[in-house]
Protein backbone atom coordinates (compact mmCIF):
# COMPACT_ATOMS: atom_id res chain seq x y z
CA UNK A 1 0.00 0.00 0.00
CA UNK A 2 0.97 3.19 -0.73
CA UNK A 3 1.99 6.10 2.13
CA UNK A 4 0.22 8.42 1.93
CA UNK A 5 2.05 11.02 4.03
CA UNK A 6 2.11 14.48 2.85
CA UNK A 7 4.20 17.31 1.76
CA UNK A 8 1.34 19.80 3.42
CA UNK A 9 2.81 21.85 5.44
CA UNK A 10 2.25 25.13 7.41
CA UNK A 11 -1.79 26.92 7.40
CA UNK A 12 -4.71 25.50 5.30
CA UNK A 13 -8.09 26.45 4.72
CA UNK A 14 -11.50 24.71 3.71
CA UNK A 15 -12.28 25.98 0.24
CA UNK A 16 -15.83 27.08 -0.40
CA UNK A 17 -17.12 28.39 -3.19
CA UNK A 18 -17.77 32.03 -2.26
CA UNK A 19 -14.61 32.30 -1.77
CA UNK A 20 -12.99 31.40 -4.56
CA UNK A 21 -13.23 34.62 -6.40
CA UNK A 22 -10.76 36.47 -3.93
CA UNK A 23 -8.62 34.15 -3.68
CA UNK A 24 -7.85 33.53 -7.15
CA UNK A 25 -7.27 36.98 -7.30
CA UNK A 26 -4.58 36.76 -4.67
CA UNK A 27 -0.82 37.87 -6.09
CA UNK A 28 0.57 35.26 -3.59
CA UNK A 29 -1.12 32.51 -2.10
CA UNK A 30 -2.38 33.27 1.30
CA UNK A 31 -2.69 29.80 2.13
CA UNK A 32 -0.51 26.67 2.43
CA UNK A 33 -2.68 24.25 1.71
CA UNK A 34 -6.41 23.85 1.13
CA UNK A 35 -9.38 21.27 1.32
CA UNK A 36 -12.13 20.52 -0.67
CA UNK A 37 -15.20 17.71 -0.12
CA UNK A 38 -14.33 15.36 -3.21
CA UNK A 39 -18.25 14.91 -3.44
CA UNK A 40 -18.37 18.50 -4.17
CA UNK A 41 -16.08 18.60 -7.00
CA UNK A 42 -16.06 15.36 -9.10
CA UNK A 43 -17.76 15.65 -12.42
CA UNK A 44 -17.66 18.92 -12.32
CA UNK A 45 -16.71 20.57 -15.72
CA UNK A 46 -16.82 23.65 -17.63
CA UNK A 47 -15.48 26.82 -16.28
CA UNK A 48 -16.34 25.65 -12.45
CA UNK A 49 -14.09 22.46 -13.44
CA UNK A 50 -11.61 24.85 -14.95
CA UNK A 51 -11.22 26.93 -12.29
CA UNK A 52 -10.94 24.06 -9.45
CA UNK A 53 -8.23 22.48 -11.37
CA UNK A 54 -6.96 25.68 -11.48
CA UNK A 55 -6.53 25.85 -7.79
CA UNK A 56 -5.14 22.36 -7.75
CA UNK A 57 -2.38 23.29 -9.86
CA UNK A 58 -1.24 26.25 -7.23
CA UNK A 59 -2.10 25.18 -4.26
CA UNK A 60 -1.16 21.64 -2.31
CA UNK A 61 -4.57 20.23 -2.01
CA UNK A 62 -6.19 17.53 0.45
CA UNK A 63 -9.87 15.60 0.34
CA UNK A 64 -12.09 15.78 3.26
CA UNK A 65 -15.34 13.58 2.47
CA UNK A 66 -18.76 13.53 3.79
CA UNK A 67 -20.82 10.70 2.34
CA UNK A 68 -18.34 7.21 2.81
CA UNK A 69 -20.35 5.73 5.63
CA UNK A 70 -17.08 4.35 7.55
CA UNK A 71 -19.34 3.30 9.93
CA UNK A 72 -22.85 2.51 8.78
CA UNK A 73 -24.68 -0.83 7.80
CA UNK A 74 -24.44 -0.06 3.86
CA UNK A 75 -22.05 -2.16 1.96
CA UNK A 76 -19.50 0.34 0.87
CA UNK A 77 -19.77 2.14 -2.58
CA UNK A 78 -17.00 0.81 -4.08
CA UNK A 79 -18.07 2.74 -7.42
CA UNK A 80 -17.95 5.81 -5.71
CA UNK A 81 -14.23 4.43 -4.25
CA UNK A 82 -13.11 3.85 -7.82
CA UNK A 83 -14.18 7.44 -9.19
CA UNK A 84 -12.85 9.20 -5.91
CA UNK A 85 -9.88 6.87 -6.80
CA UNK A 86 -9.54 8.87 -10.16
CA UNK A 87 -9.73 12.58 -9.07
CA UNK A 88 -7.61 11.71 -6.33
CA UNK A 89 -4.68 10.85 -9.41
CA UNK A 90 -5.84 13.22 -11.71
CA UNK A 91 -5.50 16.40 -8.96
CA UNK A 92 -2.27 14.43 -7.93
CA UNK A 93 -4.05 14.76 -4.07
CA UNK A 94 -1.76 12.96 -1.34
CA UNK A 95 -4.57 12.70 1.52
CA UNK A 96 -7.85 11.60 1.68
CA UNK A 97 -9.79 12.15 5.06
CA UNK A 98 -13.38 10.92 6.41
CA UNK A 99 -15.37 11.05 9.65
CA UNK A 100 -15.40 8.86 12.34
CA UNK A 101 -19.16 8.16 11.86
CA UNK A 102 -21.89 7.10 9.50
CA UNK A 103 -24.19 9.00 7.91
CA UNK A 104 -26.90 6.53 6.05
CA UNK A 105 -28.12 3.52 5.64
CA UNK A 106 -29.68 2.76 2.03
CA UNK A 107 -30.21 6.49 2.29
CA UNK A 108 -28.19 9.60 3.28
CA UNK A 109 -29.28 11.58 6.19
CA UNK A 110 -27.41 14.42 5.45
CA UNK A 111 -25.83 14.32 9.51
CA UNK A 112 -22.88 12.48 10.84
CA UNK A 113 -23.96 10.24 13.34
CA UNK A 114 -22.05 8.72 16.30
CA UNK A 115 -20.62 4.73 15.96
CA UNK A 116 -21.56 3.10 18.80
CA UNK A 117 -18.55 2.75 21.13
CA UNK A 118 -17.95 -1.50 21.17
CA UNK A 119 -15.66 -3.95 20.30
CA UNK A 120 -18.07 -5.08 17.56
CA UNK A 121 -17.71 -1.82 16.05
CA UNK A 122 -13.80 -1.35 16.40
CA UNK A 123 -13.83 -4.60 14.26
CA UNK A 124 -16.60 -3.79 12.00
CA UNK A 125 -15.38 0.04 11.38
CA UNK A 126 -11.98 -1.36 11.18
CA UNK A 127 -12.16 -3.82 8.38
CA UNK A 128 -13.82 -0.89 6.13
CA UNK A 129 -11.28 0.99 6.78
CA UNK A 130 -8.97 -1.24 5.26
CA UNK A 131 -11.21 -1.99 2.46
CA UNK A 132 -10.96 1.58 1.56
CA UNK A 133 -7.31 1.79 1.59
CA UNK A 134 -7.00 -1.26 -0.33
CA UNK A 135 -9.33 0.27 -3.06
CA UNK A 136 -7.32 3.54 -3.14
CA UNK A 137 -4.29 2.02 -2.64
CA UNK A 138 -2.83 4.80 0.24
CA UNK A 139 -3.50 5.10 4.01
CA UNK A 140 -6.65 7.48 4.73
CA UNK A 141 -7.09 9.59 7.90
CA UNK A 142 -10.05 9.39 10.12
CA UNK A 143 -11.59 12.54 12.05
CA UNK A 144 -12.59 12.33 16.10
CA UNK A 145 -16.20 13.54 15.41
CA UNK A 146 -18.69 15.71 17.60
CA UNK A 147 -21.50 13.79 18.97
CA UNK A 148 -24.21 14.66 21.57
CA UNK A 149 -25.14 10.57 22.11
CA UNK A 150 -23.52 7.53 23.08
CA UNK A 151 -25.84 5.08 22.48
CA UNK A 152 -25.02 1.14 23.34
CA UNK A 153 -21.60 2.88 24.39
CA UNK A 154 -19.16 -0.25 26.15
CA UNK A 155 -15.84 1.55 25.96
CA UNK A 156 -14.76 5.10 26.69
CA UNK A 157 -14.40 7.38 23.24
CA UNK A 158 -10.54 7.13 23.83
CA UNK A 159 -10.22 3.62 23.56
CA UNK A 160 -12.59 3.27 20.39
CA UNK A 161 -10.84 5.84 18.47
CA UNK A 162 -7.45 4.79 19.04
CA UNK A 163 -8.44 0.87 18.78
CA UNK A 164 -9.90 1.64 15.46
CA UNK A 165 -6.07 3.59 14.49
CA UNK A 166 -4.54 0.45 15.46
CA UNK A 167 -6.43 -2.42 14.19
CA UNK A 168 -7.20 -0.16 10.78
CA UNK A 169 -3.68 0.67 10.39
CA UNK A 170 -4.59 4.16 9.13
CA UNK A 171 -3.80 8.14 10.03
CA UNK A 172 -5.82 10.37 12.28
CA UNK A 173 -7.35 13.86 11.41
CA UNK A 174 -7.20 15.09 14.67
CA UNK A 175 -9.79 17.99 15.18
CA UNK A 176 -9.19 19.86 18.41
CA UNK A 177 -12.73 21.79 18.19
CA UNK A 178 -14.45 17.85 18.09
CA UNK A 179 -12.49 17.63 21.57
CA UNK A 180 -13.49 20.21 22.68
CA UNK A 181 -17.35 20.06 22.37
CA UNK A 182 -17.11 16.43 23.27
CA UNK A 183 -15.66 17.63 26.36
CA UNK A 184 -17.94 19.93 27.72
CA UNK A 185 -21.20 18.17 26.56
CA UNK A 186 -19.95 14.82 27.74
CA UNK A 187 -17.74 15.89 31.02
CA UNK A 188 -14.05 15.12 30.57
CA UNK A 189 -10.90 16.59 30.06
CA UNK A 190 -10.05 17.95 27.23
CA UNK A 191 -6.20 17.82 27.41
CA UNK A 192 -5.90 14.24 28.93
CA UNK A 193 -8.20 13.05 26.06
CA UNK A 194 -5.95 15.04 23.57
CA UNK A 195 -3.13 13.42 25.35
CA UNK A 196 -3.80 9.82 24.95
CA UNK A 197 -4.35 10.10 21.18
CA UNK A 198 -1.74 8.22 19.18
CA UNK A 199 0.81 11.56 17.87
CA UNK A 200 2.58 9.47 15.49
CA UNK A 201 -0.51 9.15 13.54
CA UNK A 202 -1.49 12.20 12.49
CA UNK A 203 -1.99 13.62 9.11
CA UNK A 204 -3.34 17.09 10.04
CA UNK A 205 -5.27 19.37 12.19
CA UNK A 206 -8.77 20.73 11.88
CA UNK A 207 -9.82 23.91 13.68
CA UNK A 208 -12.80 25.13 13.90
CA UNK A 209 -15.34 27.72 15.89
CA UNK A 210 -18.81 26.18 17.51
CA UNK A 211 -22.12 27.87 18.85
CA UNK A 212 -22.59 28.67 22.89
CA UNK A 213 -26.20 26.98 23.55
CA UNK A 214 -25.61 26.93 26.81
CA UNK A 215 -22.50 26.83 29.37
CA UNK A 216 -22.43 22.74 29.17
CA UNK A 217 -23.86 22.44 26.36
CA UNK A 218 -22.04 23.27 22.47
CA UNK A 219 -22.65 22.83 19.28
CA UNK A 220 -20.29 21.95 16.42
CA UNK A 221 -20.94 24.54 13.78
CA UNK A 222 -18.12 25.24 12.12
CA UNK A 223 -19.95 28.65 11.68
CA UNK A 224 -18.11 31.20 13.91
CA UNK A 225 -14.69 32.39 14.78
CA UNK A 226 -12.44 29.92 16.64
CA UNK A 227 -12.47 30.88 20.81
CA UNK A 228 -10.06 30.79 23.37
CA UNK A 229 -9.89 27.52 24.64
CA UNK A 230 -10.30 25.86 21.58
CA UNK A 231 -6.86 27.98 20.50
CA UNK A 232 -5.50 26.54 23.81
CA UNK A 233 -6.07 22.72 22.91
CA UNK A 234 -4.26 23.56 18.98
CA UNK A 235 -1.30 24.86 21.91
CA UNK A 236 -1.44 21.52 23.66
CA UNK A 237 -1.21 19.80 20.43
CA UNK A 238 2.12 21.46 18.93
CA UNK A 239 3.17 20.98 23.27
CA UNK A 240 2.51 17.48 22.72
CA UNK A 241 2.79 15.93 19.16
CA UNK A 242 5.03 18.84 17.65
CA UNK A 243 3.70 21.41 15.15
CA UNK A 244 1.32 20.03 12.53
CA UNK A 245 -0.68 21.00 9.21
CA UNK A 246 -3.59 22.41 10.40
CA UNK A 247 -6.51 23.30 8.59
CA UNK A 248 -9.37 26.91 9.19
CA UNK A 249 -12.62 25.10 8.63
CA UNK A 250 -15.46 27.51 8.22
CA UNK A 251 -18.48 25.60 7.01
CA UNK A 252 -21.30 28.84 7.00
CA UNK A 253 -21.61 31.94 8.30
CA UNK A 254 -18.67 32.93 5.75
CA UNK A 255 -17.05 36.28 6.29
CA UNK A 256 -14.88 38.12 3.95
CA UNK A 257 -11.85 36.45 3.14
CA UNK A 258 -9.73 39.20 5.12
CA UNK A 259 -11.37 37.54 7.92
CA UNK A 260 -10.55 34.19 7.71
CA UNK A 261 -6.96 34.77 6.80
CA UNK A 262 -6.74 36.83 10.16
CA UNK A 263 -7.56 33.21 11.97
CA UNK A 264 -5.16 31.49 9.42
CA UNK A 265 -2.36 33.82 10.72
CA UNK A 266 -2.81 33.11 14.31
CA UNK A 267 -2.68 29.40 13.31
CA UNK A 268 0.65 30.49 11.90
CA UNK A 269 1.54 32.74 14.98
CA UNK A 270 1.28 29.35 17.34
CA UNK A 271 2.91 27.12 14.77
CA UNK A 272 5.82 29.56 14.66
CA UNK A 273 6.69 30.05 18.27
CA UNK A 274 6.61 26.08 18.99
CA UNK A 275 8.29 25.62 16.36
CA UNK A 276 10.94 28.07 17.88
CA UNK A 277 10.44 26.37 21.26
CA UNK A 278 10.82 22.84 20.14
CA UNK A 279 14.07 23.64 18.30
CA UNK A 280 15.38 25.41 21.63
CA UNK A 281 14.64 22.21 23.56
CA UNK A 282 16.06 19.83 20.81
Amino acid sequence: MGENRTHITGAGLGLRRPMMGSLAEANEPPVDFLEVAPENWMGVGGALGRQFRAFSERYPMVLHGLSLNIGGPAPLDETFLYRLKGFIREHHVPLYSEHLSYCGDEGHLYDLMPIPFTEEAVHYVAARIQQVQDILEQRIAIENVSYYAAPGQEMAEIDFINAVITEADCELLLDVNNIYVNSINHGYNADQFLRALPGERIAYIHVAGHYVEEEDFLIDTHGAPINDPVWQLLETAYQQFGVQPTLLERDFNLPPLDELLDEVTIIRYYQNMWSEHHAAHA
